[in-house]
């Protein structure tokens, strides 16, 4: 081999191996999760800058333009920011920004700190690494491993759990919070779709919080009425059911918390922390 090749070929090694290594260390890990994303951080101003939505969304937020601003929802917490602005608002209190904030590639990047600030988080960085952990669910002084949901189709269904601590504590807290008024069990409920049954209710889905030996500590199923009939016949039917069946107690529930439910794990889907552990729909 002619020392010019090998000189050729030991460049093109070094360099995919830097880039190799790079790339490994150049991502971000929430609760032992890779997320699922390209945009990764970065260094601007000796600060390190990571993209807003994708950490913010696997902090358990909402995320949402409304004209200039970015405003970020998580429970009581509401947070405003803007691109090139110095400042950021909570809860009406104004933060100070150690960078402003600046849009790479359709994602906006934030300084590490004001996330740690926001979210309350634990966080940790070293070349372009970063890791970020949140406390864990606990329920009845025992924490929670795993969000597990189970859903049924005309053939089949899928079972499939969430790992990210912050999305296992949000969706808890919609259930806990979002309780309506103490009802009696539905006449008709089940997996089925029964429409010759006026007041029957379909099960949309079953949530299991699960703890470290994949035991259920609380379990909540969410019904939704079978509109088969004209809507005078359906009069006095509730449209939306939760059944806490660790208690076998029956409470009235919102469409708009059950949207809330499915928004969260479709932003944990998509942002990787999502395992499906049975796919049976044909």
């Amino acid at each position: 081999m002619n020392k010019a090749f090998f000189g050729a070929f030991l460049a093109i090694f070094l360099c995919i191996s830097s880039s190799t290594a790079y790339a490994a260390q150049n991502q971000i890990k929430i609760d032992g999760v890779a997320i699922a994303t390209d945009a990764k951080p970065q260094m601007k101003n000796k600060r390190t800058m990571v993209p807003l939505r994708v950490i913010s969304e696997s902090l358990g937020a909402n995320v949402e333009w409304s004209d200039s601003e970015v405003i970020l929802t998580k429970s009581d917490m509401k947070v405003k920011l803007a691109v090139n602005k110095s400042t950021a608002e909570k809860n009406g209190q104004k933060i100070q920004l150690d960078v402003k904030p600046y849009l790479k590639n359709n994602n906006i990047y934030v300084p590490l700190r004001f996330i740690a600030e926001t979210f309350g988080c634990n966080v940790n960085y070293s070349n372009f690494a970063v890791t970020i952990n949140i406390e864990p669910l606990l329920i009845d002084g025992v924490q929670v491993k795993a969000l597990q949901q189970e859903y049924h189709m005309i053939m089949g269904g899928v079972v499939q759990q969430i790992h990210g601590n912050a999305y296992n504590k949000a969706i808890y807290n919609i259930f806990a919070k979002n309780k309506g008024e103490k009802v009696e069990a539905p006449e008709n409920y089940s997996w089925r779709l029964t429409i010759d049954t006026p007041g029957s209710y379909y099960k949309n889905a079953q949530y299991d919080f699960l703890d470290q030996k994949g035991k259920s500590l609380a379990r909540f199923d969410v019904y939704s009425l079978i509109q088969s009939f004209p809507s005078e016949v359906l009069i006095g039917y509730p449209k939306f059911l939760i059944h806490d069946v660790s208690k076998d107690e029956w409470y009235l529930f919102s469409d708009s918390a059950a949207k809330s439910i499915n928004q969260l794990i479709n932003n944990a889907t998509n942002n990787g922390f999502m395992t499906v552990i049975s796919n049976t729909v044909a």
